[in-house]
């Protein structure tokens, strides 16, 4: 973060905290239609457009480790396959042999050799995914083994940070991130190290959850004995981002106030400012929510498992440490964030019973919770708005509040 975008910040959070109304002019936001939560048609597009054809966050270089290393990726009901070659660069594919279809690797994760051999047939692909090799290559003249590699899907890194996307005309992953991968750079996420993966059940449609992540309104009933005693929601500030992308900063409620679970920890001194004084969450759009600290900090994505469930897993990421203590510490810290996601979860198959019952009709937003509709805006982008029923489209308006960086 540069000096002007930390002044900006600054005066943000002073602005929030002394307004008495929202902005001149701002806009009263219509209510997001409920259907978008329920409607089958409506989830169909999303489950299209929406997943298909975003950069999503697949895992950290740590978790394939050396040539040969892979794993195997399904969060879009695709079967993806990433595998780290001899080069060091990670690449994948859909887990799928050119010849019938038989699953290249069939374990969750492991270590090949320099080949990956379909068990059903035999056919050989090298870990660039050429095929190399096939069974009884007598039986099948003129047949261009150049033409028949292992299909490729986008592959890229931010630091040690793993994406991938469906979509092969999809613009790279650097310029998609535009302007979060240039403020990444103070974590120095070539160095960044993953520490810790789970994955939580939860009984709604993944857009409950979403919007829960995406605003501060909520701290005062859910949180009032943990992130309410020192998160200060009045004085959030929100920078909204083309794409959907979005930035919210909330104050401490006491300056120089320091989470006593990060005491001890080891920082990344190239941190500036503001994520070290204050409490900041990127959204990456479409489903990667992180607030991120000097200390380190948890990627949370979320993943639809059906229409009224979905699963939120939360990877933690810190600098670089070989100090047995800092093991404790995490541990702790871990813990002491599970409580306060069990918090964020707890109403959740109730929600899910109230938007499908005839009594809800829509949310209505009010203007902290304006990173809410940037989203749903994106989202009607990707799917785009004609394929939408107008019934369930929400009404563009929040451009004028995107900032160009």
């Amino acid at each position: 973060m540069d000096a002007t975008f930390i002044q900006q910040i600054k005066q943000g959070m002073e602005y929030e905290r002394d307004r008495k109304t929202p902005p001149d002019g701002f806009p009263p936001l219509p209510a997001i239609p409920g259907g978008r939560y329920t409607d089958p048609e409506f989830l169909t597009l999303e489950e299209k457009y929406l997943w298909k054809k975003s950069w999503l966050y697949a895992c950290h270089l740590d978790q394939l480790p050396e040539a040969g290393s892979f794993m195997l990726w399904k969060k879009t009901g695709s079967p993806i396959l990433l595998v780290r070659d001899q080069t060091g660069r990670v690449r994948a594919f859909y887990n799928t042999c050119r010849h019938r279809g038989g699953p290249v690797v069939k374990d969750a994760a492991g270590t090949l050799g320099q080949r990956m051999i379909c068990g059903y047939h035999g056919w050989t692909y090298n870990l660039q995914g050429d095929l190399v090799a096939l069974r009884d290559r007598r039986d099948f003249p003129d047949f261009d083994l150049g033409c028949h590699s292992l299909v490729k899907i986008q592959c890229d890194r931010i630091g040690n940070w793993i994406f991938v996307n469906e979509d092969p005309d999809a613009e790279p992953l650097r310029e998609h991130f535009h302007p979060i991968t240039g403020q990444l750079a103070q974590f120095q996420p070539d160095d960044i190290r993953h520490i810790h993966s789970k994955t939580y059940d939860v009984g709604c449609n993944i857009k409950v959850m979403m919007d829960a992540f995406l605003e501060v309104y909520h701290l005062a009933s859910i949180h009032r004995n943990t992130v309410d005693r020192f998160l200060d929601h009045r004085g959030a500030t929100i920078n909204l981002w083309s794409k959907g992308h979005s930035l919210m900063t909330t104050p401490n409620r006491r300056e120089g106030w320091v989470d006593p679970g990060t005491v001890g920890m080891k920082t990344i001194p190239t941190v500036t400012e503001i994520p070290a004084k204050n409490n900041i969450s990127y959204n990456f759009v479409p489903n990667l929510v992180s607030p991120m600290a000097p200390t380190g900090m948890p990627f949370l994505t979320f993943w639809p498992a059906g229409p009224a469930a979905m699963q939120i897993d939360c990877h933690w990421f810190a600098p670089e440490t070989d100090n047995r203590a800092q093991d404790d510490l995490w541990r702790t810290r871990i813990d002491n964030f599970e409580r306060i996601l069990y918090e964020d979860t707890q109403f959740a198959p109730q929600i899910q019973e109230s938007v499908e019952s005839d009594g809800f009709k829509g949310i209505n937003l009010c203007y902290q919770e304006r990173r809410i509709y940037h989203w749903h805006e994106e989202l009607d982008r990707r799917i785009g708005a004609d394929r939408i029923p107008p019934r369930l489209r929400v009404k563009p308006l929040l451009a004028p509040y995107v900032e160009r960086i």
